[in-house]
């Protein structure tokens, strides 16, 4: 038994900069391109971090639910979604994975719905924000389990000792009434340095399990470079890095999803059986797994 992506979905377009109608287009485009109806759907999970006016009650996965137009019905025979947020910065789209195969594996729910994406929580991209380092975009894996060998391996999981990398905060001390517009992010300086190291340790778990596998590698994005930083650490070859392309900043949560839906669309997966994903944060912490991909594989 195995859970594979059935669907991806993506949203980055302009007209909007608030992430819950990003996610829940996103949502909607791989239930389509599934052919899955919102009540096929029994549980939706949201990895993203940096929402719409630093929103904390309802959980945002609720909104996205709303936005995507899954379980708007509430009746006696209706079927149920329960949405929930997961937040562990980058690393949360293959922890909501790890979550999604235990909920799969119980068979309660046909498919999980993953959702991850950033926003400026002043749901604007001005010149004032030119300092905050992440994209605007939304993004979606629907899962399902099956019965073949192909899917995710088991995730990889380590968090180095030591202080966080880097820490996002409202700083309610000084922000008065302008709090829900705006967010401090700090890095160190050798933050990607820090986060390499952990990401490498976990990518080669992962990698131990692949035996004659010719493997792409999608990891997280903090900088343009780090995908290929970590290809070099693991000695594999810079043709098979894939990424999300995005030109206003990182993807964060939804760089994973966002990758392998542009490779999938391009065809650059063509002749490869595994794709190693890699997720780093600030922690600094890092997750992996390997993912088997099924013949004929479409977003």
């Amino acid at each position: 038994m195995g859970v594979r992506i059935r669907a991806t979905g993506t949203s980055n377009t302009t007209d909007t900069h608030s992430i819950v109608e990003h996610s829940g287009r996103a949502a909607r485009q791989s239930l389509e391109r599934a052919a899955i109806r919102p009540d096929q759907v029994g549980v939706l999970i949201n990895t993203g971090i940096f929402r719409d006016s630093n929103t904390v009650e309802p959980a945002v996965a609720a909104l996205i639910q709303k936005a995507a137009g899954i379980g708007l019905d509430y009746t006696r025979t209706d079927p149920r979604t329960f949405s929930f947020d997961l937040m562990n910065g980058a690393v949360g789209v293959l922890n909501a994975v790890q979550v999604a195969s235990s909920v799969l594996a119980t068979g309660s729910t046909e498919h999980v719905l993953i959702v991850a994406g950033d926003t400026h929580p002043s749901l604007t991209r001005s010149a004032a924000d030119a300092e905050f380092p992440y994209a605007t975009a939304g993004a979606a894996l629907l899962l399902e389990q099956v019965d073949g060998p192909e899917g995710f391996g088991p995730v990889h999981i380590a968090t180095a000792p030591g202080t966080p990398a880097g820490e996002a905060y409202v700083d309610t001390a000084t922000m008065g009434t302008a709090g829900r517009g705006l967010m401090t992010i700090e890095r160190d300086a050798d933050f990607e340095d820090r986060i390499l190291a952990v990401a490498g340790d976990v990518a080669r778990a992962a990698l131990a399990e692949a035996t004659d596998a010719r493997v792409a590698l999608i990891a997280s994005t903090p900088s343009a470079h780090f995908p290929k930083r970590l290809a070099d650490a693991l000695g594999i070859d810079q043709d098979a890095v894939r990424t999300p392309d995005l030109t206003d900043g990182d993807p964060h949560t939804s760089a994973l999803p966002l990758a392998y839906d542009r490779a999938i669309a391009a065809g650059t997966l063509d002749g490869y059986t595994h794709v190693l994903f890699v997720a780093a944060g600030a922690g600094p912490s890092a997750a992996a797994a390997l993912y088997r991909l099924p013949v004929g594989t479409t977003a």
